[in-house]
């Protein structure tokens, strides 16, 4: 039975590693505690109260504080340094200008390229300078050195004040950006307030301390004046940077990373936890560590402050997708190409919403509003859309399977095409604008296309190499049992092959290892194209003939094509014969109108002497000796392996004149056929191809 601590006070409780599935922990404070690594599946942890305990937020306040401190004093230091140079002469100048150029260049830089750039930016600018006054320096001889050292002393008090200035405003944004990130742990507002106020009364403590050791009250005033600035330009851009970075600024989350990774320190953690189909509705999650933890179709909606958590790598990290699951609402946003697998979007409103191209693979979309949702190629293996509106959705190429629910859906209509310039047509099902479908005919009228492979060739069609490979699929997985429904050409050089599977196919595994084999096939030339044919070629022929009328007639259709080897036939065949040719001998050959079914059928049929029989056999035994042999010692597993030991097969032959001679004699007396009848090696016809011919050539 599930445990119940709904309510009660958990607070550094440790439940590392603990089964604790369908445990109630409703209302509970469970700040501090650990449930790493714990078995959580469908606990209930709404409206608990997750996060620091109370003692920890009060050592982060100090912290925050100290460096609230550390960052006034900062900006006192840079007032009065600047000071220190009287500012009506030229050196006070030339300091503040090359500072303003600099500080100028890094804010432009952070603001657009990243935080870390901007510095690396200033760290190269100061060590160019250095590099330039040395140079300059060693430059000169030593009399004329002798009568600049004033300018070069010069040039170096201003350098030092532009280090000064920059590398301690710097210092202070660093400081402060931190310090900012940090108020993710503790009330934003009170944080704030006590920052900026904690910044001003340190600032003008340094100032005032300052400004008794000066002589003159002009000097204190612009020393108390300069500290003001630029503790309040470090504030306002140290905001500006955290701003940017909690929006999902790329360039700057490694500030909010740093930020929470060390608020979270002692926190609740759900660290590698089993979180699958748990509910956090309502709950508080501030500062929860949930890294690596299995969040297979949690329910977040209304938590609050999931954006002050550590997600780690969890799809949770996606500040989009955080939003949606927290707050349900995603109509008009745009989720293409995302991996959206099993995630919780019940009752979700999704209109107008954009999934082409994404995995919602296993995701709960039950109740949700899907109109006119973009679902073109989407993944859709296990969804469940059970009492979803998809009306007017877009539905073009999507990956539904038959494990998709669609249990009480509501559509009354759906667009089979995605309307692009080139496609202005909608497609819409039923194709009568006055016609909607009822109550579960939309669940009938894609039924059909459930159970099937889509094999989609988007870059380039090969008819002979789709017919290859799709034969090739049908014997290699038997009990897949694979049967081509449908074929459709799709633009101009777009085709997709539709084949129904047993339900027990995996159709991941078939769809990789047929893609694998085309692309394949399709950089082999005709000779090896020959020897792929040579085994059961008129079924390759049949099947690439029939894609060929399927590229030139786009509203083609196979309804029925068995891979075992079945002939399609016209109606008006009717004629049927049937010849028992065992033990006969005929000088002349068999001729039938339509079709023959006989147990043994040749197109031309040979009575042999005793010695060509003789001939035949002896040339079968080494041939199949020599493919055994090969076979044994040489890998035979796909279609370059097998090509691979039949070319060593031939050199082998043709190395041994007495073999090569048989084997001629033996093509001659009989023929191919013959030779296939002696020898029972699954390479024998890859061989004959090859060899084909010689009795020719001599």
């Amino acid at each position: 039975m599930p445990q119940d601590f709904s309510g009660q006070n958990l607070r550094g409780r440790s439940f590392k590693g603990q089964d604790l599935a369908g445990a109630n922990f409703s209302y509970a404070n469970i700040r501090g505690a650990d449930f790493s690594e714990a078995n959580l599946r469908g606990a209930n942890f709404s409206h608990a109260k997750a996060g620091l305990q109370p003692y920890q937020q009060k050592k982060l306040l100090l912290i925050v504080f100290v460096l609230s401190a550390v960052s006034g004093i900062i900006s006192g230091i840079i007032g009065s340094s600047i000071i220190r140079i009287k500012y009506w002469s030229i050196q006070s100048f030339i300091a503040d200008l090359i500072s303003l150029i600099i500080l100028i260049l890094f804010f432009n830089i952070t603001i657009n390229q990243g935080f870390v750039l901007g510095l690396g930016v200033v760290a190269a600018t100061f060590i160019g300078g250095f590099l330039l006054l040395g140079l300059g320096t060693a430059s000169f001889p030593i009399g004329i050195l002798t009568s600049t050292t004033s300018i070069l002393n010069q040039a170096a008090n201003i350098a030092n004040s532009v280090i000064i200035v920059v590398s301690f405003l710097i210092a202070e944004i660093v400081i402060l950006i931190v310090t900012i990130a940090f108020t993710s742990a503790i009330d934003k507002k009170k944080i704030n307030n006590l920052l900026v106020n904690g910044t001003a009364i340190v600032t003008a403590i340094f100032v005032a301390v300052n400004a008794t050791l000066e002589t003159e009250a002009t000097t204190s005033i612009f020393s108390a004046i300069a500290a003001i600035i630029f503790a309040t330009t470090a504030v306002l851009f140290s905001k500006y940077i955290n701003r940017c970075a909690l929006a999902g600024d790329e360039k700057n989350l490694w500030i909010i990373s740093f930020a929470t990774a060390f608020a979270t320190t002692g926190s609740t953690s759900f660290r590698s936890a089993n979180l699958t189909d748990a509910n956090f509705t309502k709950a508080t999650l501030k500062n929860t560590d949930i890294r690596d933890a299995i969040l297979n179709c949690t329910e977040w909606y209304g938590s609050k402050c999931l954006d002050a958590a550590r997600p780690g790598k969890t799809y949770l990290k996606n500040i989009q997708l955080r939003k949606l699951l927290v707050t349900r609402d995603g109509q008009n946003l745009n989720f293409d190409g995302q991996n959206l697998q099993k995630i919780n979007l019940q009752g979700a409103n999704l209109k107008y919403s954009s999934f082409i191209g994404a995995n919602l693979s296993g995701t709960n979309l039950q109740d949700a509003n899907l109109f006119q949702a973009r679902l073109v190629q989407t993944q859709l293996d296990r969804t469940d859309f059970t009492g979803a509106c998809l009306t007017g959705a877009f539905i073009e190429d999507w990956n539904i399977t038959s494990d998709t629910k669609f249990d009480n859906l509501k559509c009354e209509y759906v667009y089979m095409q995605l309307p692009t310039a080139e496609k202005p047509n909608y497609l819409r099902k039923p194709d009568n604008i006055q016609e909607v479908f009822e109550d579960g005919d939309f669940g009938n009228f894609i039924k059909p296309l459930v159970d099937t492979l889509d094999l989609y060739h988007n870059r380039g069609v090969d008819p002979r190499a789709i017919a290859i490979s799709f034969k090739q699929l049908a014997e290699n997985h038997p009990d897949a049992k694979l049967e081509i429904v449908a074929m459709e050409k799709r633009g101009e050089d777009k085709f997709l092959l539709r084949a129904k599977t047993s339900p027990e196919a995996n159709k991941s595994d078939l769809s990789a290892e047929y893609f694998y084999n085309y692309n394949q096939f399709k950089g082999l030339n005709e000779r090896e194209i020959k020897l792929l044919l040579s085994e059961k070629e008129s079924q390759i022929r049949r099947l690439e003939n029939m894609v060929m009328t399927a590229l030139e007639r786009p509203s083609f259709y196979a309804e029925n094509y068995n891979n075992q080897g079945d002939t399609i036939m016209s109606e008006g065949s009717k004629k049927q014969s049937n010849f028992d040719l065992k033990g006969a001998q005929f000088a002349g050959g068999l001729v039938n109108a339509d079709t023959v079914n006989a147990q043994q059928i040749g197109g031309n049929i040979t009575n042999y002497s005793t010695e060509q029989k003789q001939n035949l056999a002896q040339a079968a035994a080494e041939i199949q000796q020599l493919l055994n042999q090969l076979s044994q010692t040489n890998p035979t597993t796909t279609t370059s392996e097998k090509m691979s030991v039949v070319a060593k097969a031939v050199e082998e032959i043709e190395r041994n004149p007495t073999l090569k001679a048989r084997v001629i004699g033996a093509l001659k007396a009989g023929g191919t056929e013959a030779l296939k009848e002696l020898i029972d090696n699954p390479l024998i016809n890859i061989l004959l191809a090859s060899i084909d011919g010689w009795q020719d050539a001599e």
